[in-house]
């Protein structure tokens, strides 16, 4: 596997991410992508202009800015083109910290360095956006809100971050103190209204705070909940079906232990009031106890017309500590434990997780936004099962490379065996999958 921290790409035909953000006014330089492998199986060159995809084409039909030699073009032969996946449900506060020793550091400094790297991980696992949930509350204050907002600014040109404000109570006497530092928080420039109802005291009452600053703010509303309780989960999606823009829910692992006809009542409720589930294939998250860490009954809810999209959650902090924060796992685990195609459970951290981000959908097609996932393979399923080497483009740039390539000892060969003869490999005796689109 690939090392996770960020790493300057060798030299290529492949240009390396700028950190420096967005070129000039005028956007990023063109960009042709060749030889790119679609799902539908063709074979296509795509250029790109402005941060949007200008025109696809044949293999070899396309160039760059009008010449056969100008501009950059990006050789993708042996990769499968998709759109990029989107990180609906991360907690970048924590992240990065299970092996802190003594009690976690809520430093400014210490949850930006945290929140940073946590994005570029996502980044280079090819989430061109992400949606930040932060505890806003009275051991953390706003400090950890300040210190995320200002990793979000730093990533600009990178990726996308939007933030999420957690209170903790809403209710009761306290509650007076949760609502101030949760409006103070959307000042700031938190940019969706969340929490955790289940821990109020008042279930009912936290979601009628959080819906009331939602609306003084016209921002969407996203909610950690297990939804183990029917008759609490009927009354949530009457008070949301008014909301816009929308409001989501994750991780609703509680869906699963419910008896099938309550959870199929209670399914119908959520797509009746237009809420998207968030669910969390990966693991549970440090928003609720472990009683959510199952994985929402994702099936159930897409055939009651629900929107499901997948989150990666906690990301080695002491939720999950072994946590990858991949949104290509995610799919890879709806497809292989929980009976979703492999186009469908890819929909999941792609279209549908960008919707719920409020962010325009994505395809390989002339007109829609350049935010694009290269992954070395000739089919999804493949994909899904040996991502390692992926190019990530944000807004018409390449602002991420993973590269892997994977060696094999010499076998024990019989001399009577006939000489392969020459190679270009090094004399280690070592065969190499990864560069011929193997890997």
């Amino acid at each position: 596997m690939p090392d996770n921290r960020p790493q300057p790409p060798p030299s290529s035909s492949v240009p390396s991410p700028d950190p420096s953000g967005p070129a000039g006014p005028a956007g990023p330089a063109p960009l042709l992508l060749c030889g790119a492998r679609l799902t539908d199986g063709r074979t296509v060159d795509v250029r790109l202009g402005g941060g949007r995809i200008e025109a696809v084409g044949t293999a070899g039909s396309l160039t760059v800015d009008g010449t056969r030699t100008g501009g950059t073009r990006v050789d993708l032969a042996g990769h499968l083109l998709l759109p990029a996946p989107a990180e609906p449900h991360a907690h970048p506060d924590t992240a990065l910290s299970a092996a802190s020793d003594g009690p976690l550091s809520y430093a400014p400094h210490d949850v930006r360095s945290r929140a940073t790297e946590a994005a570029l991980l996502q980044l280079g696992h090819g989430a061109t956006a992400l949606r930040a949930h932060v505890r806003v509350d009275d051991v953390t204050g706003l400090g950890a809100l300040t210190a995320v907002l200002q990793a979000g600014r730093s990533l600009r040109g990178l990726t996308e971050l939007t933030t999420v404000a957690m209170p903790r109570v809403l209710t009761g006497v306290a509650g007076a103190d949760g609502i101030a530092m949760l409006r103070d928080a959307m000042k700031m420039g938190a940019s969706v209204v969340g929490g955790c109802p289940d821990a109020d005291p008042d279930p009912t009452g936290y979601v009628e705070a959080v819906l009331e600053v939602a609306a003084e703010h016209g921002c969407p509303v996203d909610l950690h909940t297990d939804t183990a309780d029917p008759a609490r989960v009927a009354r949530l999606a009457a008070m949301a079906g008014g909301l816009r823009p929308g409001v989501t829910l994750s991780p609703c692992g509680g869906l699963g232990r419910l008896p099938a006809e309550a959870a199929a009542r209670t399914a119908d409720h959520l797509a009746a009031a237009g809420v998207t589930v968030v669910c969390l294939p990966q693991g549970g998250c440090g928003g609720l106890d472990r009683r959510g860490t199952g994985t929402a009954p994702v099936r159930l809810l897409r055939a009651a017309g629900v929107r499901v999209a997948a989150g990666s959650g906690a990301l080695r902090d002491a939720s999950n500590p072994v946590g990858r924060g991949d949104p290509l796992e995610a799919a890879y685990l709806l497809a292989s434990h929980h009976g979703l195609s492999p186009e469908d459970a890819y929909e999941t951290v792609s279209t549908s997780a960008r919707a719920a981000l409020g962010l325009p959908e994505v395809r390989v097609e002339a007109g829609f936004p350049a935010e694009l996932l290269a992954v070395r393979g000739d089919r999804l399923p493949a994909a899904l099962s040996l991502a390692y080497s992926r190019i990530v483009v944000h807004r018409g740039r390449v602002v991420a490379r993973t590269s892997a390539v994977r060696e094999y000892c010499g076998s024990s060969t019989p001399a009577a065996e006939p000489d392969p003869g020459p190679t270009t490999e090094p004399a280690t005796g070592l065969p190499r999958q990864g560069r011929a689109g193997t890997v």
